[in-house]
């Protein structure tokens, strides 16, 4: 049932309302799970009775989404170092809902191939573009009269944003009450720049200190929404728990550290109008979890003959899709499929791209096993979906992992994942060790080739010897729940402290 948000301003509105600023969102532009959140959670908060809005740069790309864009009459003006950028609102709304999207239109700063970086080098003038994007967004405000609450801001594109409603419009007109939320989706990437791009952002120098936007003698613009934010999130419990250490925290876990008290970490969900095998039409046969037995066999069969694999049905078929990085455990892989490719009667359905060196060994073994090893070095929505429902196994190794989106697929697909005990990967995998009860797959700790592959081989043989406890695993997390309501809901608890904060804190002020 939907909850009604309670406003903490007696006699006001009683729906919150949210301004939710990111760099991506589905289905205009799309990096990373950054672009899922920004369509998922509005959507789920909007359904919830919540006022929502979405602010997102008008990319080439976002412009050629095939979504109908209305030009507004609203243009501005903004001061960028010493010269004034003009730019104009666009609107759309997400598709299948009523949630309005602004696109902040500046043709010199985003009508470019990429979103932030060309033939492997970001945009140098990466801080310039993402100061007019966070100064067009608090500008937007006030053209479109909009009423807000919250600021909702995700990474540190957007992450001056909480600096300026604290620095130059705390007083004005509109932003007396207005509280800021910042997202941390991947600490790994915080927009560090060189020290005289202070200038670009307009804030006075005396904030350039190491308690505030200084890092290492350079701008650092996720630190900046970290100290100026009235409450901060991240996308797992266990990875807000880790970046407040090194070597998680990436040189920022001391700040994370003295804001421990307003650091929260909330699970990202899953949209199952979109991963649902009961419902999904890319998929060989629909199955619930009343019938995935022969569902699964029949996607394991279309999928192994789509890759040409042999069609052997009970050997198992281990997935894998995502980004070839050292962060998503390539190195742990690749050693173990150069020894079972040879010795172990396993199938791998390989989907992604990424580093060249990773590509070249996938491919090469590939051709050398092409019996075992079914690489398709691109990405393919579609294969993913066949993918998630056709394997037997889902293999995310991470080094580290924020959230983590694919062992939440694969829970809903009966494939059962097997992880690293990282971040979200932690507080979502349950290991088989840990009771039946409550196990839904396997996992491991140490980030060592040889921890995974002595866990892989005790899957494989759960799979190969063991019918009914693989079955209660596959049931175990089909019948889980990690949609967004759950994570909404949380969303919004968070919203309410982070306005009663802001309401305490302006009335000891006053005081």
């Amino acid at each position: 049932m939907p909850i009604e948000p309670v406003s903490v301003f007696p006699g006001e509105h009683k729906i919150v309302n949210i301004l939710f600023a990111t760099s991506e969102v589905v289905p205009f532009a799309k990096t990373g799970g950054l672009a899922d959140v920004g369509n998922a959670l509005p959507i789920e908060l909007a359904r919830m009775g919540v006022d929502v809005s979405v602010f997102v740069p008008a990319y080439r790309c976002a412009l050629n989404a095939g979504q109908t864009i209305e030009v507004t009459s609203h243009h501005f003006d903004i001061p960028i170092g010493g010269k004034i950028v003009s730019g104009r609102l666009l609107r759309s709304h997400l598709p299948g809902s009523a949630v309005p999207v602004y696109l902040i239109d500046q043709p010199d700063y985003f009508d470019r191939p990429e979103l932030y970086r060309e033939r492997g080098e970001d945009y140098k003038d990466n801080c310039e573009r993402f100061v007019f994007f966070c100064r067009a967004v608090m500008e937007s405000i006030r053209l479109l009269d909009l009423q807000v609450d919250i600021l909702h801001c995700n990474d540190w594109q957007t992450s001056l944003i909480p600096a300026y409603l604290q620095v130059e419009y705390r007083h004005a007109r509109r932003f007396e009450h207005v509280s800021s939320v910042m997202t941390i989706h991947n600490m790994a990437y915080q927009g560090h720049f060189w020290h005289w791009d202070m200038l670009l952002t307009g804030l006075d120098w005396r904030y350039y200190n190491w308690h505030q936007m200084e890092f290492y003698g350079g701008l650092n613009l996720l630190k900046t929404g970290l100290v100026f934010a009235d409450m901060i999130t991240t996308v797992s419990p266990r990875y807000a728990e880790e970046i407040q250490s090194d070597p998680h925290g990436c040189g920022l876990e001391g700040v994370l550290r003295q804001r421990a008290d307003d650091l929260h970490g909330i699970i990202n969900g899953v949209d199952y109008d979109v991963w649902n095998p009961a419902t999904d039409p890319l998929i060989a046969a629909q199955y619930d979890p009343a019938n995935w037995r022969q569902g699964k066999t029949q996607c394991k069969s279309a999928l192994q003959k789509e890759l040409g694999l042999p069609q052997f049905e009970r050997t198992p078929l281990i997935g894998m899709i995502g980004r070839m990085a050292d962060q998503k455990g390539w190195d742990l892989v690749a050693e173990v499929m150069k020894e079972w490719g040879i010795r172990e009667a396993v199938q791998w359905a390989i989907l992604g791209s990424g580093e060249p060196g990773y590509q070249q060994l996938i491919s090469r073994l590939a051709g050398q096993h092409p019996e075992r090893i079914a690489a398709r070095l691109e990405f393919s929505d579609q294969l993913a979906h066949r993918i998630e429902a056709g394997a037997d196994l889902f293999l995310m190794p991470s080094r580290y992992e924020p959230c983590g989106l694919n062992q939440l697929y694969s829970l809903k697909y009966g494939t059962v994942p097997l992880v690293r005990a990282t971040g979200g990967l932690a507080d979502t995998i349950v290991d088989l060790e840990s009771g039946m009860e409550t196990a839904n797959g396997f996992r491991f700790e140490n980030y060592s080739a040889i921890e995974l592959e002595r866990t892989l081989a005790r899957a494989c043989d759960v799979y190969r010897t063991q019918s009914d406890t693989w079955k209660r695993l596959v049931e175990n997390g089909m019948r889980q729940d990690w949609s967004w309501t759950a994570s909404a809901r949380k969303y919004v608890e968070l919203y309410q402290r982070a306005l009663s904060a802001r309401k305490t804190g302006a009335l000891l002020a006053a005081r």
